[in-house]
């Protein structure tokens, strides 16, 4: 299986694009607004702040869409969030969290660019082609309101091209037969991850865990006796991601390549400004 030029262009145009939806999870002012709900800081917080647009749900929709976290960990706090508040309550505290980190971030100079106003307009059209089918994130996201300000509706939209291709790759993972610690593992064999142990904390799993997703993906032939990746385990990664690019295709064959590639420039140049402000911290990450 091979990638097309224009899934190329779109996989280049994501990752131009999604971190100015992702900046949110490293800054102080998501939290702080959230907190002020009376959700506890870290994994709290963020499970209701992400989960929120589903609506209250029970853990067991948590764990299914978001996928590499451990069932016990989300058990922690949901549904106990939405016994200390509603999600509605946190979808509007985490577009003022949103708001804050932007103009923090980015400065009110940007925020009132025209190439702001431009992003924001080119993003929105990309979502147009998405789909809400198999997609629970990205299909919750797409029935909030679109935000007037220009920099808000960039985060919206940012927010919605980042689940869509999120909720592919996860298809893309469960066909290729990983289970969510698996993900984890093979992620951070590539040496381009964080530490395990770092994994282990955020997403909730223990040693021994680790260990046995580990035993498994040896005898798969995906990792070898070291617990490198294999040529196997290098092969099925990338078909996992040449999948996620055919799944999320279509907003950026809807743009057509003129428009993909100004919104990856555009959005290049504010993701530039983000990590030159320390936005994120050196063990960032995606899904996996």
């Amino acid at each position: 299986m091979t990638s097309s030029p224009a899934a190329r262009a779109g996989r280049h145009c994501h990752n131009a694009v999604s971190p100015l939806h992702a900046c949110v999870y490293f800054a102080p002012e998501m939290e702080d607004e959230l907190a002020l709900l009376g959700l506890e800081r870290g994994s709290m917080a963020y499970f209701a702040g992400r989960a929120a647009p589903l609506g209250a749900v029970g853990a067991g929709t948590v764990t299914a869409a978001f996928y590499n976290f451990s069932h016990e960990h989300v058990e922690r706090y949901i549904p106990a969030a939405w016994a200390v508040t509603s999600p509605q309550a946190v979808l509007t505290a985490r577009l003022r969290g949103a708001d804050r980190t932007l103009r923090r971030l980015l400065g009110k100079e940007a925020l009132l660019s025209e190439e702001m106003a431009e992003t924001a307009e080119l993003a929105l059209r990309a979502t147009e082609a998405c789909r809400r089918e198999g997609r629970p994130l990205y299909a919750a996201n797409a029935g909030l309101p679109v935000p007037e300000e220009p920099h808000l509706a960039v985060w919206h939209a940012a927010t919605l091209l980042r689940e869509h291709r999120g909720d592919g790759h996860l298809a893309a993972l469960a066909s290729a037969g990983l289970s969510g610690i698996e993900a984890l593992v093979l992620h951070n064999a590539t040496g381009q991850a964080p530490t395990s142990a770092l994994f282990m904390r955020t997403r909730g799993w223990s040693a021994q865990q680790w260990t046995a997703a580990r035993d498994r993906l040896r005898t798969r032939g995906l990792l070898d006796e070291a617990g490198d990746l294999t040529e196997a385990g290098r092969d099925l990664r990338e078909e996992a991601e040449l999948l996620t690019d055919r799944l999320d295709a279509a907003p950026y064959d809807h743009l057509g390549p003129a428009a993909t590639a100004r919104l990856t420039q555009l959005a290049s140049g504010f993701t530039t400004t983000l990590r030159a402000a320390g936005a994120f911290p050196t063990h960032h990450f995606g899904k996996g």
